[in-house]
């Protein structure tokens, strides 16, 4: 995990069985104070230049995935249940005469932004150009493709407000 494109704050907890793959083209993986990255999580420089940016007291629990794409920011004291995907790219796939896999990708929504005091339940999966807003809840399984209200509840594929917090 020593790379000049992975900072991890001393006070932040990374489970060894954890897996952050160093970046080849200079995408940077930055994990804040306090944070854990559970057992099983896979972090992936892939389909694109974006960082990664983990912010203080944020937990991805297990078996989650995080491409790096068009970039995704998670911010202070959110919580990331297990086997969530967040892809922020994706394969461009117009020409019927080229394979989808030598197309490359297609242009980006602004990656995945996740603002402080969210909740993902499990096995959800966040695309290109979601953006959490402060403290909103997405409940397990959704798919998130654009912007969610602060402090709503979501459920869904596809997502719909279920609640609000407020």
């Amino acid at each position: 995990m020593v790379s000049p494109f992975i900072e991890i704050s001393p006070f932040a907890k990374i489970s060894p069985l954890a897996d952050l793959e160093a970046s080849i083209r200079g995408t940077k993986i930055i994990i804040g104070e306090h944070s854990f990255i559970d057992s099983f999580v896979k972090i992936k420089p892939a389909g694109g230049g974006g960082d990664i940016i983990i912010g203080r007291n944020s937990y991805i629990n297990s078996g989650c995935v995080l491409y790096s794409g068009n970039g995704i920011i998670i911010g202070d004291y959110v919580s990331i249940a297990a086997n969530c995907t967040l892809a922020p790219v994706n394969h461009e796939y117009v020409s019927k005469n080229l394979l989808i896999q030598h197309q490359g990708f297609r242009r980006g929504k602004g990656g995945i932004v996740i603002e402080d005091d969210v909740w993902i339940g499990a096995n959800s999966v966040l695309l290109d150009g979601a953006h959490l807003r402060k403290g909103c809840v997405i409940g397990a399984m959704s798919v998130v493709r654009g912007e969610v209200a602060p402090y709503s509840i979501n459920a869904g594929n596809p997502l719909r407000l279920i609640g609000d917090r407020r």
